[in-house]
């Protein structure tokens, strides 16, 4: 937190109004470091140093920060990993505040992912009831028909004996209906998937379910946030998005075209991808 006036500090703290903090400073009353500060126009860092009015430290309320981070590939989604690999806390060290991921994105995948120290906000977010809809850039490999886009689409059973690679740790689940439109045609096509729910590594799994894998992941919106940044880059939400994540407002529907529109290295060098006319079925 950069210097500010004492007497905003210690309104923010709410000891007392500004009027009243610039009183309790011309009186004396408060040190900075263990120096009184006297003067109106004394700054100080409520972080790092130690403020005291009538000798009682003065505890400042955590002030909530909320970053919107483009992963890349490569990061792992914790704040520390036990294998040593990098997380996405080195990529906002330059944040001074303690933030933590709200959910995850698996090591290959990239996209938004947001960062808060809002605990109630993250709650919200991440229970099972909050049905945040996210939506997903897809490559896959090969072609799938129609028949599989349509059973994604119903929902189709994971884990358990149908899901052979995870049959030890999860059990199986049917996954909830999502919204699958093709995004651009190619020999491994892209799709644009919306889901509600957040399993582990569930898209592919539901892909290789219907025998096909999964090449790349990018998450291109979270609730009303779409994403905006270049990989590796983050940058704080507006005080209208935050809003707008706590009233759950659902994402913007003309999103999906404004993506269509952005450059063809936002999603890959699939050099083999051909343009051509889209599949909106849901």
């Amino acid at each position: 937190m950069p210097e500010e006036r004492l007497q905003k500090i210690i309104a923010t703290a709410g000891i007392a109004s500004r009027r009243k903090a610039e009183e309790l400073i011309t009186q004396g009353r408060v040190s900075v470091n263990g120096h009184i500060a006297s003067e109106l126009g004394t700054k100080a860092d409520p972080d790092r140093d130690r403020i005291t009015v009538d000798g009682k430290p003065l505890r400042i309320p955590e002030q909530h920060v909320y970053l919107l981070l483009n992963k890349p590939r490569g990061y792992v989604s914790t704040v520390s990993d036990p294998e040593g690999r990098p997380t996405v806390m080195d990529l906002v060290k330059s944040v001074r505040a303690r933030v933590f991921p709200v959910g995850r994105l698996d090591y290959a995948s990239e996209g938004l992912l947001l960062l808060t120290n809002d605990g109630e906000l993250t709650q919200k977010l991440t229970h099972a009831s909050s049905h945040v809809p996210k939506t997903y850039l897809v490559k896959i490999s090969g072609r799938p028909t129609e028949e599989a886009i349509e059973q994604l689409r119903r929902g189709i059973r994971i884990g358990g004996a149908a899901d052979p690679k995870f049959r030890a740790r999860l059990k199986a689940v049917t996954t909830a209906p999502a919204q699958i439109k093709l995004f651009r045609e190619g020999e491994n096509p892209w799709y644009e998937i919306t889901l509600i729910e957040g399993r582990n590594r569930q898209i592919r799994r539901m892909f290789e379910q219907v025998g096909h894998n999964v090449e790349k992941i990018k998450r291109v919106r979270y609730g009303s946030l779409e994403l905006d940044v270049e990989p590796g880059q983050f940058r704080h939400l507006t005080p209208a998005e935050v809003s707008a994540l706590r009233r759950g407002r659902p994402a913007r529907p003309e999103a999906a075209s404004s993506l269509r529109s952005r450059r063809r290295s936002d999603f890959g060098s699939d050099r083999s991808a051909r343009r051509g006319k889209k599949n909106f079925r849901r």
